[in-house]
C-alpha cells in the first residue's frame, strides 16, 4: 500500500539515501494520509545513523535546521510551507509521575518494530520506508483504521503517559472512532485515580482544545469524558443536572455545525464559553483556572456568559450600552449556539441593529473624551469623570447626536451645577 506525501520532500529522502540512511515517515502524517486527510507536520524517523549531527549537516542545504530537541534525538527543519521533524529510533522509560516523568534515550540499535512500540495507538504507530516504498504496520492499525477502532499499542504501558487518556478522548472525537473494551476499562480506571491531576495545565487545555476543535461532534468528546468518569477531575459538571449538561453538548455541535470560523480563538473563545453557559460565576472560575491562565480569555469568557440581555423590544441604548459590555459580533455568535438557533429572529434583529449603529465590533466612540474637558478649566477628578460618564450616557440616549451638542450638553451641565451650588450657599 502506497502513502502519498509532497513530492517536494524527494531531493532530502534521496540525499539521506545516498548517505545510507534510511528515512521512515511515521506517525500521525501516516494515519491521516490512509484517511485522506492533509497535514502539514511530518514526522521522519532515520535508519542506519547514530549521529544526529551529521544527519544536520545533510539537511542544511535545504534551510534552517532547529536543535531544541537535540537531546532527545530530535533536529526540526522547516521546508517551504512543511514543518519536518526528523529524530532517531528511541526508547522512553517511567521515572516519575506525569507526562514529563520519562526518560528518553536514543537507540539507534532498535528496529522499526522495536521503536513504534513506544507509540500510544495503533493507528499511530504505523510507517512509510521512503526506499522501499512499503507500508510498515506492525501492530494492526489499518485494520483499526477500517474498523473505526481506537486500540492501545501496548496496553500494560498506556497508563505511564496520564495525558493518553485524555488523546485516546481526542482520537476517538476526531475521527468517530469508538475505544476497544479493554482501552475503555483503561483509561476509566486511570480517570478513577485522577491522573489529570499530574498533567500541567497547558498539556489540558491542549488536548481539550483539540477536542472542541477537531471533533467531527463535539459533543462526542464530552459525552465520552463522561462515560470515562472525567467528571472526577471536572468536577464542575457534577453539578449540572443532566438536561443541563446535554444542553450544553447540543450548543456546542449547533456552533462547530453552523457558526465554526477561520479564527482559531474565536472559536475556542465561543467554545469554552458555551460549556461554562450553565455554571455558577463560583464553578466557572474553578472550571477554567484547571485549564489556562490566559486572563484575556477568562475575561471575555466572563463577558460572554454574565451579560444579560432582553432580546425582546431591544432599544437603542439597550445596543449601545451592551457595546459597552461586550464584543456584539461575538455575543451574537454566542447567542445563537445557546439557544440552539430557536430565538434566531431576535438575535438577527440585534445584529442587524448593532451594525446599523456602528457598535457590532466596538463601542461608540465618545463625542468627547478627558482632554476636551480642560477647555472648561476642569482637573482630573471625581467630578471629571461624572462629567465623562453623564455625557456618554446622554449619547447613548440619542440626547445629544454630535461632538458640538456634546460641547454645548457640557456647557449647560456645569451652568447648572454652578446654580445648584450658588443657590445652596443663599
Amino acid at each position: 500500500m502506497s502513502v502519498k506525501y509532497p513530492k517536494s520532500l524527494h531531493p532530502i529522502f534521496l540525499k539521506l539515501i545516498n548517505h545510507n540512511i534510511k528515512p521512515i515517515i511515521v506517525g500521525g502524517y501516516i494515519r491521516d494520509s490512509l484517511l485522506n486527510q492533509e497535514s502539514q507536520d511530518i514526522d521522519i524517523e532515520l535508519y542506519n545513523i547514530d549521529s544526529l549531527e551529521y544527519v544536520e549537516k545533510i539537511l542544511e542545504e535545504f534551510g534552517s535546521v532547529n536543535s531544541v530537541g537535540k537531546s532527545f534525538g530530535i533536529c526540526k527543519l522547516k521546508y517551504r510551507d512543511l514543518e519536518l521533524d526528523f529524530s532517531l529510533p528511541r526508547t522512553d522509560s517511567k521515572i516519575a509521575s506525569g507526562h514529563q516523568g520519562f526518560q528518553i534515550q536514543v537507540d539507534t540499535s532498535l528496529n522499526f518494530i522495536q521503536a513504534s512500540s513506544r507509540r500510544d495507538f495503533t493507528i499511530n504507530a504505523m510507517g512509510y520506508d521512503i526506499k522501499a516504498k512499503k507500508l510498515l504496520d506492525p501492530f494492526h492499525g489499518i485494520e483499526d483504521l477500517n474498523k473505526k477502532h481506537l486500540k492501545a499499542v501496548d496496553l500494560k504501558k498506556f497508563d505511564e503517559d496520564p495525558l493518553r487518556v485524555l488523546r485516546a478522548i481526542m482520537f476517538s472525537a476526531r475521527f468517530e472512532f469508538s475505544l476497544e473494551s479493554s482501552l475503555f476499562i483503561k483509561c476509566k480506571s486511570m480517570m478513577q485515580a485522577n491522573v489529570l491531576k499530574e498533567l500541567a495545565q497547558e498539556r489540558i487545555f491542549q488536548e481539550i482544545k483539540k477536542i472542541l476543535l477537531q471533533s467531527k461532534k463535539t459533543s462526542h468528546g464530552f459525552l465520552l469524558l463522561k462515560h470515562l468518569d472525567g467528571f472526577i477531575f471536572f468536577n464542575e459538571f457534577i453539578l449540572l443536572s443532566e438536561e443541563k449538561y446535554f444542553d450544553i453538548l447540543k450548543s456546542l455541535d449547533i456552533f462547530k455545525q453552523y457558526y465554526f470560523t477561520e479564527n482559531e480563538d474565536t472559536n475556542i473563545t465561543v467554545m469554552f464559553a458555551l460549556l461554562c453557559s450553565k455554571f455558577t460565576i463560583t464553578t466557572q472560575k474553578s472550571f477554567l483556572n484547571k485549564l489556562t491562565k490566559n486572563k484575556k480569555m477568562i475575561n471575555t469568557i466572563e463577558k460572554l456568559t454574565q451579560t444579560q440581555l432582553r432580546l425582546e423590544d431591544l432599544h437603542n441604548y439597550d445596543i449601545y450600552k451592551l457595546a459597552t459590555k461586550v464584543d456584539i459580533s461575538l455575543y451574537c455568535v454566542y447567542l445563537y449556539a445557546l439557544y440552539h438557533n430557536n430565538k434566531k429572529r431576535e438575535i438577527d434583529n440585534l445584529v442587524d441593529k448593532a451594525k446599523r449603529l456602528g457598535v457590532f465590533h466596538k463601542k461608540a466612540e465618545p463625542f468627547i473624551k478627558g482632554r476636551e474637558l480642560l477647555g472648561f478649566s476642569l482637573q482630573p477628578s471625581a467630578l471629571f469623570s461624572k462629567i465623562l460618564n453623564n455625557t456618554y450616557e446622554a449619547q447613548m440616549h440619542e440626547k445629544i447626536k454630535n461632538r458640538e451638542e456634546a460641547l454645548i450638553w457640557i456647557q449647560n451641565y456645569l451652568s447648572l451645577k454652578d446654580t445648584f451650588l450658588e443657590h445652596n450657599q443663599d
